[in-house]
């Protein structure tokens, strides 16, 4: 299996974008869903699990994308 530093810069430059606008999207509903006292305690944490994830990978794209600098 390749590893993400392998892929097209192009790529993972459209897959960080997609991703950062699905992690934005998951706090805007993580936020309404937790105003609501009605809320189902087990679905937020599903969606905040989902959303660290995301976090993760995104920053192992801008880890790939990012040149390695030896100082």
């Amino acid at each position: 299996m390749d590893s993400i530093e392998d892929e097209d810069p192009e790529v993972l430059r459209a897959r960080l974008h997609r991703l950062k606008g699905e992690h934005q999207d998951l706090d805007a509903v993580i936020a309404r869903l937790e105003e609501n006292p009605i809320t189902d305690a087990f679905q937020v944490q599903r969606l905040k699990k989902r959303k660290l994830a995301l976090k993760d990978e995104i920053a192992r794209i801008e880890d790939a994308l990012q040149p390695d600098i030896i100082a």
